[in-house]
């Protein structure tokens, strides 16, 4: 488990940003964009079980709303349950305040689908920008609010069609040639969903270690 706090990494991901997380050679951080959504979803979470793996979703608001059940299996077995937007816009086609409105929004859904309730401060501070459009005032303002914006260091590419096991050794060869890194899925594909135990088993047998990513504040472990 690795905690991540604004204060020291309010940008992570060397894809989008100069620095990323303090992962040693060899550690991944599995993340998962867009849910949730049936049956993709429920899929990933039964194979993220199965091999006692917790990964980091980002949710849209939209979807948390439209399937509340997955959104809180998610948060139940332990998984961190981030923010997306409500919508999937892409943020840097808006104006700030546009912006911002579109990002509240999704956290207050999304909070309040998992907690009942949605505050000024999301329970999870961590934000993913839809398509990484981003721009400098609205990454000023949530780096402002303590919100740790995540890029990624290498991704699956599964927003383009491909079957399961070429996107299984697309994914792998990446990470041999990175040595791990912030990994990025979509929990909304099938190939991705179809993926996952085999892709789970092999890091394990390669010699990979999954890192869970939590809130610094200690809010995880009480509202878990």
């Amino acid at each position: 488990m690795l905690t991540v706090d604004a204060a020291t990494t309010p940008r992570v991901g060397r894809q989008h940003f100069p620095t990323t997380l303090p992962l040693a050679p060899r550690e991944v951080v599995l993340t998962f964009d867009d849910g949730p959504f049936p049956p993709t979803t429920a899929r990933v979470l039964d194979a993220l079980r199965a091999e006692c793996v917790r990964a980091s979703f980002f949710l849209l608001g939209r979807n948390a709303v439209a399937y509340p059940a997955l959104a809180r299996r998610a948060l139940a077995e332990g998984h961190t349950v981030a923010h997306h937007t409500y919508s999937h816009p892409l943020l840097n086609r808006m104006g700030a305040a546009q912006a911002e409105a579109e990002i509240n929004r999704g956290m207050a859904a999304v909070d309040g689908v998992l907690y009942g309730q949605a505050k000024s401060h999301p329970v999870t501070p961590f934000f993913r920008f839809p398509g990484f459009a981003s721009n400098a005032a609205v990454l000023d303002g949530l780096e402002r609010r303590g919100i740790v914006v995540f890029g990624s260091d290498l991704w699956a590419s599964d927003w383009n069609a491909m079957s399961a096991s070429q996107e299984l050794s697309l994914v792998l060869s990446r990470l041999e040639a990175t040595s791990g890194g912030i990994l990025l899925f979509h929990d909304t594909k099938a190939a991705t969903a179809a993926l996952m135990p085999a892709f789970l088993r092999t890091l394990k047998a390669r010699g990979y270690r999954i890192v869970h990513v939590v809130p610094s504040s200690g809010v995880f472990a009480d509202v878990r």
